[in-house]
């Protein structure tokens, strides 16, 4: 088993290093660049191959264990060590990861094909994999944060990957910033942990919790419940990598990047850490109940905030971001009623259905030679038939369709269990999120019918010359789809039962905390016929008015957003938030450091030190230097008024 681990979260940093070489020696060509593709793919797949030994061992056959590498540091009486902590929760992760992984990875052999830069690419794909199965494997805090800045470095250099274009560069920035203020509060809330219970080490904080459940704590000008505040500042950090409500602007900015970083990111990685952070942290979340009631309303907001937006947007990948950041609202408030394993479950689902969407749109702007508007799309299903069909598939798990008690697809399962959950769970939040969830569903489907019809159906609104032109992605591109595709149709009914199924107990053992009075699990599977039934109402609701709008009426969309021009625009531009913060944040942080730089810096400190000093100095040499005339006679007064000077200090010393 410890091989295997090993193996699992260390080959894709082999894979970064053996396509990093040649950069490094300033290698170039088709042999270096098929090196990088090759070496990198076959390294992750073997790891996923590991991932799915060690999960039918420590899941199925409950087998879990903790294999302690090396004591990383030990200072007085802080204590962290580098230990990979395989349990369910972990072990869940790690097939998720290196699954889709090995999925982009292929993906990106034809994908980017054409790019100059082709063993940078390749090389960053597999630092990004690595660092992020650091991260749920980690059994410290310390560890964890290692993991989680890893993904935010990798996530920076993916996003700025063209960083020719000014676009991409600001995009990355704006990644990268966003998250530090996230990462900040993370920050926090380990050092929160530390002074609380002297320890960084998940189990031992875990067994002392329940101990400390009346402790106190003051923080800035307050003093409140310590296990709240911690929950709280650990949760900032989630919102950041999560891409929550508030924190949540630089995720459909990542779309510069290449679109296989858009799947890497959104579907296998750095957005689900937040998710993985707060199950993992289930036993301090249980009982510190007012962080779970932020969790599960920023959870919710965040649904119907991201699945708005998405009804208006004409970037076909920012669409899909969209779709990300409210299926991720979704995750946050199943973890906010206590459903952890429902929202992992998600988390799973998701993985595979939108990479598939997001592998699916890169084939449709590999067919289109770049275009990614959808307004200049349409008519491609008989074009690019097999991709039309791959990301029907995908449009039909996220919108969760199925048929009640008989199949679905995998959405249709772990969306469902998240709302049955939050009725269940008989709180004000709960229900708050179940109802929100419910309008969330109908937005949901109707986008993603919105981005098929654009995109495949009817009269083509894309330059005759391209679409003549379009083709089907190759094999090597689509390959990678079909796995995807058979984990959006099978891996909800397949994981069903154990995730929250009647085994779901056995099968998570001790990774996941419930307490009994939080059960909302065990509610869901008892709710009302009509709270099960609701959700597919408002999904196929969604998609007969996405086909009233776009195929029966299409030129009524355009009369809509006239008007109804003020919503329309509030919606398109994202409810102001951009502008919002750069009224308040950005364009003051400017001005200040605008003004800082030029009088605090430039007037006061170099202009009352280094250059005023330069200045008296060059102005006292200029006046020295005018002495030295060159006459004799001139130096002969000089030397006239020293004698004077010197006789008249004798006799007045006298």
């Amino acid at each position: 088993m410890k091989t295997l681990a090993i193996l699992a979260v260390f080959l894709p940093l082999l894979g970064f290093v053996l396509a990093g070489l040649p950069i490094v020696a300033g290698a170039k060509g088709h042999g270096v660049d098929r090196w990088a593709q090759l070496i990198t793919s076959a390294l992750v797949g073997v790891a996923a191959l590991c991932a799915v030994a060690i999960f039918w061992s420590v899941a199925l056959h409950h087998q879990p264990r903790t294999i302690e590498l090396f004591t990383w540091i030990d200072s007085g009486s802080f204590e962290a060590g580098w230990a990979l902590k395989l349990d369910a929760l972990s072990a869940v992760m790690l097939c998720v990861v290196t699954i889709v992984s090995t999925c982009v990875h292929v993906y990106s052999i034809g994908y980017m094909s054409h790019d100059p830069a082709i063993p940078r690419f390749m090389a960053y794909l597999s630092l990004f994999t690595f660092f992020m199965l650091m991260l749920v494997t980690a059994d410290n805090f310390v560890q964890m944060f290692f993991g989680w800045e890893g993904v935010g470095l990798a996530s920076y250099l993916l996003i700025g990957f063209w960083h020719d274009r000014d676009s991409a560069n600001a995009a990355s920035i704006k990644a990268f910033v966003v998250n530090r203020v996230g990462d900040f509060g993370f920050a926090l809330g380990i050092f929160g942990v530390f002074a609380m219970f002297g320890s960084v080490h998940f189990d031992t904080v875990f067994q002392a919790a329940p101990g400390r459940v009346n402790d106190t704590i003051r923080f800035l000008w307050f003093e409140g419940h310590a296990l709240t505040t911690l929950c709280l500042l650990l949760f900032v950090g989630a919102m950041g990598k999560s891409a929550q409500l508030g924190l949540h602007t630089w995720l459909p900015d990542a779309m510069e990047g290449p679109t296989p970083v858009s799947a890497l990111i959104h579907a296998a990685t750095m957005v689900t850490a937040g998710v993985f952070m707060v199950a993992r942290l289930s036993p301090m979340f249980e009982l510190a109940p007012a962080a779970l009631n932020v969790v599960c309303i920023i959870g919710a907001l965040t649904a119907i905030f991201a699945a708005s937006v998405g009804l208006v947007q004409n970037d076909i990948k920012r669409v899909i971001a969209y779709s990300t950041c409210s299926q991720l609202g979704y995750m946050f408030f199943a973890a906010g009623v206590s459903a952890y394993s429902a929202a992992i479950f998600h988390l799973m689902t998701h993985a595979f259905f939108k990479a598939l969407l997001f592998l699916g749109s890169g084939s449709v702007i590999h067919a289109l030679e770049g275009e990614q508007d959808m307004r200049k799309m349409g008519g491609l299903g008989p074009k690019i038939r097999i991709t039309y069909w791959l990301m029907l598939i995908g449009s039909v798990a996220l919108a969760g369709i199925g048929i009640p008690f008989v199949f679905g697809f995998a959405g249709f399962y772990s969306k469902d269990i998240i709302l049955e959950s939050a009725f269940g769970a008989h709180s004000g939040p709960g229900a708050f999120a179940f109802w929100i969830g419910i309008a969330a569903a109908g937005m949901t489907a109707f986008y993603s019918w919105r981005l098929l019809f654009m995109t495949f159906s009817g009269h083509t609104r894309a330059d005759h010359h391209t679409f003549d032109h379009a083709h089907e992605s190759p094999a090597v591109m689509l390959v990678p789809l079909y796995v995807l595709a058979a984990g959006a149709i099978f891996a909800g009914l397949a994981g069903y039962e154990y995730f929250v199924g009647h085994h779901r107990a056995e099968f998570w053992g001790a990774s996941i905390k419930v307490l009994a009075a939080h059960d909302s699990i065990e509610a869901a599977h008892h709710v009302p016929v009509w709270v099960k039934v609701l959700p597919l109402v408002a999904s196929v609701i969604g998609i007969g008015v996405s086909y009233g709008l776009y195929i029966r009426n299409p030129q009524l969309p355009a009369e809509l957003a006239a008007r109804f021009q003020g919503l329309y625009r509030f919606l398109l531009n994202k409810w102001w938030f951009d502008e919002l913060y750069d009224a308040l944040f950005v364009r003051p942080s400017f001005t200040a450091g605008i003004g800082l730089w030029k009088k605090g810096d430039g007037a006061i400190i170099d202009g009352l030190g280094p250059d005023a000093l330069a200045a008296n100095t060059l102005t006292t040499a200029r006046r020295v230097s005018a002495v030295q005339t060159g006459y004799v006679y001139h130096y002969a007064f000089a030397m006239l008024i020293g004698v004077v000077a010197l006789a008249t200090w004798y006799l007045v010393s006298r």
